[in-house]
């Protein structure tokens, strides 16, 4: 009998002409970066560097990831939590293929023409959360623009096949953005996930550079969209700072994401995977990450994620008890 645990995020990526379970290396995981000149990586803050992973638990849970051939986002992004998390059996992971459509300037995972879909996926998604006993699961997934429905259609297959194998597991989803897939939304949104996470990931100014593929009013509209389609369902994005945006900008995001209704909001700081991508701009500092705390919860979020090394699914199950609580105070005291 496995260890009840709280949280896992589903991800079954394989490497192209690699060992499955690992990570397409160097320039193979990025070719269209391969041109640009190298932003060297500047030596992190004292508050940002984590300690390397020792403990046994991380090892069980690497082991446990290589025995159900899971390939995370934890390694491939390079996330400096892994050590924490997966020493609480908390692991990253991703539905669709291992191949992103995008090329952000942010982002680690591989880029390319991706495999088509494997429609036995979701079956082993829900069978995996079963058998790991988790309270709450989260999804998410890389873009897959060459899909018509950019892979609604399997999110949405996941979600059943989770609710079909474990009732009693709360899903969150973090989802592409659906550009230009007419309907995906509806698709996704009728599967009725606990929580619908899209990530705005910067101010709209950077959009060009940082997040060439994406629209930034198409990413607001899609989570007002949930909203309007079921308001039961929690809404949450993501942004990264110091990538040079301005202080009014992010407050800006904030008021946009508001007038959109979304609940959750979080705030990490941007780390640099490789000399080929995106810059750092700066190391935002604690005290201001807890200033943009401050502000977001004053502008109406439920719960509120900011700091230097929050990351959009980082504490997802205990966040998930926070905005069930949150909701429930606030819908008592709208009655009293």
């Amino acid at each position: 009998m496995v260890p009840m645990t709280t949280r896992v995020e589903i991800d079954h990526r394989r490497a192209t002409e690699q060992p499955a379970g690992e990570p397409l290396r160097g320039a193979d995981r990025h070719p269209e970066k391969a041109h640009r000149p190298d932003n060297p990586i500047q030596r992190k803050p004292a508050w940002i560097r984590v300690k390397a992973p020792t403990s046994p638990v991380y090892r069980e849970t690497h082991a446990l990831m290589r025995e159900h051939k899971l390939v995370t986002v934890c390694e491939e992004a390079a996330c400096p939590n892994i050590g924490e998390c997966w020493s609480q059996r908390h692991a990253t992971m991703m539905i669709m293929g291992e191949t992103c459509t995008r090329a952000c300037s942010f982002c680690n995972v591989a880029t390319g023409m991706p495999k088509p879909l494997d429609t036995d996926e979701p079956r082993r998604v829900g069978d995996a959360v079963a058998k790991l006993g988790l309270q709450h699961v989260v999804v998410t997934s890389v873009d897959r623009d060459d899909l018509a429905d950019g892979g609604a259609f399997h999110f949405a297959e996941t979600i059943r096949a989770i609710r079909a194998a474990a009732p009693g597991t709360t899903i969150e989803i973090l989802t592409p953005d659906f550009l230009r897939k007419d309907g995906a939304l509806e698709v996704v949104v009728e599967a009725r996930p606990d929580v619908f996470n899209h990530n705005l990931e910067t101010v709209p100014a950077l959009y060009p550079t940082i997040r060439p593929g994406a629209r930034y009013y198409h990413s607001l509209r899609l989570l007002d969209r949930v909203k309007r389609l079921d308001p039961s369902i929690f809404t949450k994005s993501g942004l990264m700072v110091g990538l040079g945006e301005k202080r009014i900008e992010v407050l800006q995001v904030m008021d946009d994401l508001r007038s959109a209704e979304v609940d959750f909001l979080t705030i990490g700081q941007y780390l640099q995977p490789t000399v080929k991508h995106a810059a750092v701009d700066r190391f935002v500092t604690p005290d201001e990450f807890e200033d943009y705390a401050k502000v977001a919860r004053g502008k109406g979020f439920l719960l509120v994620s900011a700091t230097p090394l929050t990351r959009s699914s980082y504490h997802a199950d205990r966040d998930f008890a926070q905005l069930r609580a949150a909701r429930e105070a606030q819908l008592n005291a709208r009655a009293a």
